[in-house]
């Protein structure tokens, strides 16, 4: 498929369906501006590497995460530095988004993270093998809570599938969201996707992994009473 623009209802599309964002505008602020400027050469990833070689790309053969959408960062920055043995990739397409991690990896003194500031769709089927990963974390996608632009949400059967093969038997996709109707829309198709079989044995929502931070954004949502629901599936085969 072709690249269309967002008119209407009509959903955004790529070459591979839905994409993995909305465009919103958006500037970097100087200092992360300079990160960028100064950090994206060490810790960026880009479509024109092609398919990478995890090893190459971190000089090890540890864990290996993938964060698609990490908005400002704070959530993949808490992980990387919480457990230094494991790498972490993450994607973002704002700028803004990308500059604040590149600044708060620098800063930490983090080796275990790289960044790609290209849609999703393009780094899952572009630039990582089969079979890399150990973990991929979807955390507070966009919800579209209209019943009409449902379409355009992220967690689609195909979508998952897509991952189902980046991911290595037994590895984990951790979804979350703080709208209930999408979190029932994400246990419908998780729980009907070929090669994935939920953590909980009753079939249900898990509790949230001490290893997930809790951001500002859903510490601000759950302050106002709004619920929290981490749906976690592993690959079967």
């Amino acid at each position: 498929m072709t690249d269309e623009k967002e008119t209407g209802d009509n959903p955004v599309t790529t070459r591979r369906g839905v994409r993995s964002f909305v465009l919103r505008q958006g500037r970097m602020t100087e200092g992360q501006k300079k990160a960028y400027d100064r950090n994206w050469q060490k810790y960026g990833l880009s479509r024109e590497n092609g398919m990478i070689d995890p090893r190459q790309v971190f000089g090890r053969d540890n864990m290996l995460n993938l964060e698609i959408g990490f908005g400002m960062g704070q959530s993949l920055v808490e992980m990387a530095e919480a457990a230094p043995e494991q790498d972490f990739i993450g994607v973002e397409v704002h700028l803004p988004g990308v500059g604040a991690l590149l600044k708060e990896v620098d800063e930490r003194g983090l080796d275990n993270v790289r960044v790609y500031n290209i849609d999703a769709n393009d780094v899952i089927d572009l630039c990582l093998p089969d079979a890399c990963l150990d973990r991929v974390m979807i955390f507070f996608p966009d919800p579209w809570p209209k019943k009409k632009h449902h379409k355009r949400r992220l967690i689609q059967a195909e979508f998952i599938q897509r991952i189902r093969h980046k991911l290595r038997v037994g590895g984990v996709l951790h979804l979350a969201t703080d709208w209930e109707n999408y979190a029932e829309h994400m246990m419908e198709v998780m729980s009907e996707s070929e090669g994935f079989a939920n953590v909980q044995e009753s079939g249900g929502y898990s509790p949230r992994p001490d290893d997930r931070p809790i951001t500002k954004f859903e510490k601000r949502g759950e302050n106002l009473g709004h619920g929290v629901w981490d749906l976690l599936f592993y690959r079967t085969n």
